[in-house]
Order: C-alpha cells, then structure tokens, then sequence
C-alpha cells in the first residue's frame, strides 16, 4: 500500500514537473522569438540609417568640393576685376593728364594768335597758328571720345565688381542716360531700348519706364548692344501696359 502511494506522488510529481516545464516552455519561447525578431529589426534599421549617413556624407563631401571651387572661381573673377578696373582708372587719369595740357596748348595758341593779329604778322605765321588750334582742337576732341570710353568701360567693370564682392549689388547708371521704348513684346514682358553701350547702359540697370509723367513700370536691362538694350520687366512693378515711345530713365543713377 506505501508503495503504491509512493508511486502515485512520484507520477503526480512528474506530471507537475511536466506541466511546469510546458508552461514555461509555452509562455518563454514566444518572448525570445520577439525579442530576436525586435533585436533584428533594430539591426536592419541602424544599418539603413548607416547607409544614409554615409550617403549624406558623401554628398556633403562633394558639395564641400564644389562650393570651394566655386569660391576660387569667384575670388579670381574678382582679383581680374579689380586689375581692369585700376587699369582703367589709370587709363583714366593718363587721358585726364593729357588733356589738360593739350587743352593748355589751345589756350596758349589762342592767346598767342590774338595777340599776333595785333601785329604786323604775315599770313604764313597766321595760317601756322590757326592749323596749331586746329590739330590741338581735334586732339581734344579724340581725347574726349577716348575718355568718354574708358568712363563707360569703367562703369560696367565697377559694376561686375561690385556685384562679384558683393558690396553694393546696385549697378548705377549714368544720370542722363535717357531713352525710349522701340519694341514692346507684352506675351514676354521684355522692351527693346534705344540706348546701348555708346550710350552707358548696363547689364542689370534698371530703368523707370514714364507716360506723360507716370510711373508705368520698371525694367531691368538683361542684354546691350552697340545702340540698343533688351530689358525685362521686373516683378511686381508693372503698373500699366508700356507702349512704344514710353521714356525711361535711370532708376539708380550715379552721383
């Protein structure tokens, strides 16, 4: 009878045992499953976002390159710049030079005629002298041309200038630089100008487009040719229809 009841509680030990196990078994394999299938996931996710980062770094990279070429660039547009412009200006006050002592020999040679034809000069030395203030009249005049060049050259490599440092973006325009309207295209919002490089205009000028005293629009100058421009509307200051004879004036002019 012992024996039988020590079998019976060493098989309901076993079952329990069992039981016990199974359940474990039941409720822990199912938490390690996720646990892996979270743990790989996460895996899978710092991997792509590796893969990004690297991605990211090497497009950061490759405009890092570019941005510093382009710096170059510009720093050498600059410094060619600002070797025209001094060029000019120097080109400039060597022309200023010259014409004041030609226009001082003119002088000179008008006194001196004034004063010969107040004597008994012969008509050989009159005839010299009024070829002298000739040729000296006629230099000034190409000296004038020369200069009225070099001014105009010098303007747009002080505007290119400024717009490359980034100093004043404005470009200035002479004071009476006036003109008309030749064409009108109103599907592209662009006017062709009778004024050109003879004249000053500049690339990226802008100019005040007047009817009779009113303000019409405003438009920028985006090509120049020899003695016309091509200029464009500039957003938000089309006030009216602009006709052919509209005036324009300078909407920055230098002082």
């Amino acid at each position: 009878m012992l024996l039988r009841i020590s079998l019976i509680v060493a098989i309901l030990a076993g079952l329990g045992a069992g039981g016990l196990g199974y359940y474990e078994a039941t409720t822990q394999i199912p938490a390690l499953t996720q646990q892996r299938d979270s743990e790989n996931s996460a895996k899978k996710d710092a991997l792509g976002k590796l893969a990004t980062t690297e991605k990211n770094l090497k497009k950061t990279q490759s405009d890092l390159a570019s941005t510093q070429q382009e710096l170059s660039d510009t720093k050498g547009e600059r410094d060619k710049a600002v070797a025209r412009a001094e060029a000019q200006s120097k080109r400039a006050d060597e022309l200023s030079d010259k014409l004041a002592k030609v226009v001082q020999e003119r002088d000179d040679a008008q006194n001196q005629l004034a004063s010969y034809k107040a004597t008994d000069l012969t008509p050989d030395q009159i005839v010299k002298l009024n070829k002298t203030l000739k040729d000296a009249n006629t230099q000034i005049t190409i000296i004038n041309g020369e200069k009225a060049v070099l001014q105009r050259q010098l303007a747009k490599v002080t505007a290119d200038l400024e717009r490359i440092v980034g100093t004043d973006p404005t470009v200035k325009l002479r004071a009476d630089l006036n003109g008309k309207i030749v064409v009108v295209d109103p599907k592209w919002d662009f006017v062709v100008l009778n004024i050109g490089d003879e004249q000053g205009a500049i690339q990226g000028g802008e100019m005040l487009v007047s009817r009779n005293g009113k303000l019409v629009a405003k438009v920028v100058i985006r090509s120049v040719q020899k003695d016309r421009c091509v200029a464009n509307i500039v957003p938000g200051w089309k006030l009216g229809e602009m006709i052919e004879g509209d005036e324009v004036t300078p909407a920055h002019p230098a002082s």
